[in-house]
């Protein structure tokens, strides 16, 4: 996965969903960012924080559960300029992760040993986090495609059905540690960079 700059908000304070000077151009939503781009360029203000501390932990329980393999969709009010066009605070941040199963693990396994983190109701709770899951393995082709399809459907449209652009970033835990010292230093400075 190769990374690129998070694009600024558009006029609507909402990401873009494509490039509008190339727009058949493969630069589009989802746009594939590191951990910790996303931690520097939303982790604004303390409530911003709060939400990401809750989803650092979140991932955190996702790597202890074996799943560390796969990419996430990041998604939601916390992507938008929510604190100007609505004058309120983002209350979580909307994640899908797409995974691979662990070795020798089947789906039934992983869930029961970490029943939790597949409960949306604790993890909004629990860690801010509204949180999707599709995992890759063992499924048809043709059912990855229909929950593809139906995530990019469901995320490239806000409620109003004004278009909009989300982030993809890597499940792996190797950036964790360096977001989590960038989100430090940012809480430690009122949420400035």
């Amino acid at each position: 996965m190769s990374n690129v700059a998070i694009p600024n908000w558009n006029l609507q304070g909402v990401l873009p969903p494509i490039n509008s000077v190339a727009p058949t151009s493969t630069d589009r939503s989802p746009y594939a960012v590191s951990l910790t781009d996303l931690v520097l360029r939303f982790g604004t203000s303390p409530d911003r924080q709060t939400i990401f501390t809750g989803f650092l932990k979140f991932r955190s329980a996702l790597h202890a559960a074996g799943l560390v393999d796969g990419f996430q969709w990041v998604n939601g009010s916390f992507l938008e300029d929510i604190e100007t066009t609505e004058t309120r605070n983002p209350a979580d941040i909307d994640i899908v992760t797409f995974y691979h199963l662990p070795d020798g693990e089947t789906q039934e396994t992983v869930i029961a040993a970490a029943p939790r983190l597949f409960s949306r109701t604790y993890t909004k709770k629990a860690y801010h986090v509204d949180a999707y899951f599709v995992h890759l393995n063992g499924n048809s082709p043709e059912w990855l495609v229909e929950r593809s399809a139906y995530w990019y459907s469901m995320w490239s449209h806000r409620r109003n059905e004004q278009w909009k652009g989300y982030l993809q970033i890597g499940l792996s835990p190797a950036d964790d540690p360096v977001a989590k010292a960038n989100l430090d230093k940012k809480t430690n400075q009122g949420g400035q960079p």
